[in-house]
C-alpha cells in the first residue's frame, strides 16, 4: 500500500491552520504555536519545536511536513543582488531575486512556473506557461531566503520588503497569493506592514478589483505604453482589458486610502518603442487623476530580443517632462543583470510555448 502524502504546513494560513487542528480536536492556540516556529524561526521539523505535548509532535509527523523548496543554484552579483533557481517537487524551476539596499532589502517572488500573458518585452514569457504555484511554493520562497540570509533569526530584518514582481502575473493565481500574502501580513509569521508587500500586476482588471475586499497591499501597475495601440503590443491582455478600463479599476483600489499611499506605475523604457517626447505627453493625461509615482525601468536586454535599452539622455527627458507636469517620478537603478536578475530577466526552466516569432510575425503584419 503506497504511503499517505503528507501535508505540507508551509500551505497553510493561521486561520486555516486553525481549522485543521480544530478538526482534531486541538485548541486553536496550537496554530499560533506552529506558525510561529515555522515562519518566526525557520524551523522545518517538529522535534524542535519545544513548547508542543510531545504527542502532537508525534501526530504531526506522521501526516505532516513542512517542506521547504530545493536550491539548485545561488548566485551572486557584484552589486550584491542574490538570484535563487528553486527547483519544485515536479522538476520545474522559479526564481528569486533578493536586492540588498542601504536602507531596506527587497525580495522579488515569483508567482507562476512561467506566465501567460506574453508580454513582449519580458524573458519570462518567451518561456510559456506550466501551472500556478501552490500557497507553499509562493510563501516557501520568502521561507527559504529569510532562512539563508538570516540563519540565526535575530530581530534584526534582512528582508524588509517583499514584492510579488518575479515570474508569472500574481492576480492569475488569486487565492494561493493571496493567501502567501496573509502570512506575509501575519504578526505570528512575518509582520510585514501592507506599505511593504507589494503586488504588481499586467492589468488582470477583475481579480483587482476583487482583491481590495480581500487584503490590502501595495499595488504596482505594469503600464509600459502610454496609449492602446501599443500597449495592445507590448502587453498583450490590454485587448481584454484596455487602459481606461484598467486606471478606472486602479482608482476603485485606492478609494478611501490615505492621500500618501500611491499606486506605483511600472513603465520599461524602450528605445524609440514608448520613450518618445510624444508618448510622455500621453502618459501624463493617463494618469492624470490617478494618485501614483511613475518608476522608469531601463530595459534589461536578454538572448534574442527585438529591444533595446533606451539611452540615458532619453530617460532623464522623458522623467523631466513627467515632473513638470507634476508627476513623482523614480528611475529604476539596475540590479543584477550580470547574474540575469534584473527586472524582465527571469525564466526559470520551462519549455518554450509561447511562439514568441509567430506573435512578433502576426504584430508585425497588421
Amino acid at each position: 500500500m503506497a504511503t499517505p502524502e503528507k501535508i505540507n504546513l508551509l500551505d497553510f494560513t493561521s486561520e486555516k491552520l486553525k481549522a485543521f487542528f480544530l478538526e482534531r480536536g486541538e485548541k486553536p492556540f496550537r496554530a499560533t504555536q506552529i506558525i510561529k516556529w515555522i515562519h518566526q524561526h525557520g524551523v522545518d521539523n517538529f522535534s524542535e519545536m519545544t513548547n508542543v505535548s510531545k504527542a502532537l509532535r508525534a501526530e504531526l509527523e506522521e501526516i505532516a511536513e513542512i517542506k521547504p523548496l530545493e536550491v539548485a543554484i545561488d548566485n551572486q552579483s557584484d552589486d550584491g543582488t542574490r538570484k535563487w533557481l528553486l527547483r519544485l517537487a515536479d522538476g520545474n524551476c522559479i526564481e528569486t531575486v533578493f536586492i540588498p539596499e542601504d536602507d531596506r532589502g527587497t525580495l522579488c517572488i515569483s508567482s507562476q512556473v512561467g506566465c501567460a500573458l506574453d508580454c513582449t518585452f519580458c524573458s519570462t514569457a518567451r518561456q510559456g506557461f506550466n501551472r500556478n504555484l501552490s500557497v507553499s511554493e509562493v510563501i516557501g520562497q520568502l521561507w527559504l531566503a529569510k532562512n539563508l540570509l538570516q540563519p540565526d533569526h535575530q530581530e534584526n530584518r534582512v528582508i524588509s520588503n517583499v514584492v510579488m514582481m518575479g515570474m508569472g502575473e500574481p492576480l492569475l493565481n488569486f487565492e494561493n497569493v493571496v493567501d502567501a500574502m496573509d502570512l506575509m501580513l501575519d504578526d505570528n509569521a512575518y509582520g510585514l506592514s501592507k506599505r511593504r508587500v507589494t503586488l504588481s500586476t499586467s492589468g488582470v482588471v477583475p481579480a483587482l478589483d476583487r482583491l481590495r475586499e480581500r487584503i490590502e497591499v501595495s499595488l504596482a501597475v505594469s503600464l509600459h505604453a502610454p496609449n492602446d495601440e501599443l500597449r495592445d503590443q507590448l502587453v498583450p491582455i490590454n485587448r481584454k482589458y484596455p487602459i481606461k478600463e484598467l486606471m478606472a479599476s486602479c482608482l476603485r483600489y485606492m478609494d478611501g486610502k490615505a492621500a500618501r499611499e500611491k499606486i506605483t506605475i511600472e513603465y520599461v523604457m524602450l528605445e524609440g518603442v514608448n520613450d518618445l517626447d510624444q508618448h510622455a505627453k500621453e502618459l501624463i493625461n493617463v494618469l492624470r487623476d490617478v494618485p501614483c509615482k511613475v518608476n522608469l525601468i531601463p530595459f534589461n536586454p536578454f538572448p534574442e530580443t527585438r529591444y533595446k535599452r533606451s539611452s540615458n539622455n532619453r530617460i532623464n527627458r522623458f522623467r523631466d517632462i513627467l515632473v513638470d507636469a507634476g508627476l513623482i517620478v523614480m528611475t529604476r537603478k539596475t540590479r543584477g543583470d550580470d547574474i540575469d536578475a534584473a527586472c524582465g530577466q527571469l525564466a526559470g526552466q520551462v519549455s518554450d510555448k509561447s511562439r514568441r516569432d509567430v506573435h512578433f510575425a502576426r504584430i508585425e503584419s497588421s
